[in-house]
């Protein structure tokens, strides 16, 4: 536990009237979260956010955002206001956040495997909690105008993509990343057929879905901002990459989703698209975000390799695709 990071914790329960809270540290990666007990009794995760990522304004967009979602009975993480009925508080340069407490754990971890796991037994469940997600994104749960920065054509396969030039990916080889550059062309091209473009989460991994005693709940809003739709089904996906099962969890997403909101077949045959571009982008985000993991940098590149080399091809990605 960094001291600094324990310091500016301790301080910013101020903020939300419990100055003095125990607090524990849960999570340390790219926000730091501890578990405390805030004053009235209320089990909270208080967040600090990392610097550089999304400005405080946009951290509250978030945080409105799963306020309002919650409010129409979707079960995301509820934010908790301070003293003062901001969504945030200011603290040294860093901006800090408090989250009701979700009892539970998390879906699954990124390597295990489908079968017999709560990732393929729940992926219907799973499918229909992003269709009420955008449903109620849609009806009016997302704050206008939605300060965020998008999941477009650019962030994800522009000059400068947001999570980093995949195709520099050092675990590359020079053939590979002349493939990558090639698929990232097609890719652009196909990806001009998709239509619902709008508020999604943009990371719905395994650990970013708590299973509790209420049921299934999405947490970590941290990369969400307006995308294609079918991007949040990608995210659910990208992690049984090579599954014998993912084409079942795949078709089983699809179901749940659909069976609540409108998925033309034209465009459910996109999403081994969205499954490459998020691939694609992984392997960018390791070279920023976790330089020095070379073993997951190297994962990743081929993992992208893969995808790349389906696409131009034409190949489906899993058992069953399109």
């Amino acid at each position: 536990m960094s001291a600094r990071d324990a310091a500016q914790a301790q301080a910013a329960l101020a903020h939300w009237g419990s100055l003095g809270a125990p607090l524990r540290l849960v999570w340390q990666s790219e926000n730091v979260v501890y578990e405390t007990t805030l004053r009235d009794g209320t089990r909270a995760a208080l967040r600090l956010h990392r610097p550089g990522y999304q400005g405080r304004e946009g951290i509250e967009v978030e945080l409105e955002w799963c306020e309002r979602l919650a409010a129409a009975g979707v079960p995301v993480a509820q934010p908790i206001r301070a003293i003062n009925g901001r969504l945030t508080a200011g603290l040294g340069g860093r901006v800090v956040s408090c989250l009701r407490w979700i009892e539970g754990t998390p879906m699954g971890q990124a390597d295990e495997p489908l079968a017999g796991s709560a990732v393929a037994a729940r992926a219907v469940e799973l499918g229909g909690l992003i269709a009420a997600l955008h449903d109620a994104s849609d009806a009016g749960a997302c704050p206008a105008p939605f300060t965020r920065k998008p999941w477009d054509a650019d962030a994800l396969l522009g000059d400068q993509p947001r999570w980093g030039r995949f195709w520099e990916n050092p675990a590359l080889s020079v053939e590979e990343r002349a493939l990558l550059l090639d698929a990232r062309e097609l890719a652009r091209g196909i990806l001009a057929q998709a239509r619902d473009f709008g508020p999604i989460h943009a990371d719905v991994i395994r650990t970013n879905v708590m299973l509790g005693p209420e049921g299934m709940t999405l947490i970590d809003f941290d990369d969400s901002g307006p995308g294609w739709r079918l991007y949040d089904l990608a995210s659910a996906l990208i992690q049984s990459w090579g599954d014998p099962a993912m084409g079942q969890q795949a078709r089983a997403l699809v179901q749940g989703y659909a069976a609540r909101r409108d998925l033309p077949a034209d465009q459910a045959r996109l999403l081994p698209l969205f499954v490459a571009l998020r691939a694609f982008a992984s392997a960018g985000w390791v070279i920023t975000r976790a330089p020095g993991d070379a073993t997951r940098g190297a994962a990743y590149a081929k993992r992208a390799v893969e995808a790349g080399q389906a696409l131009l091809s034409g190949r489906p990605l899993w058992e069953g695709a399109p």
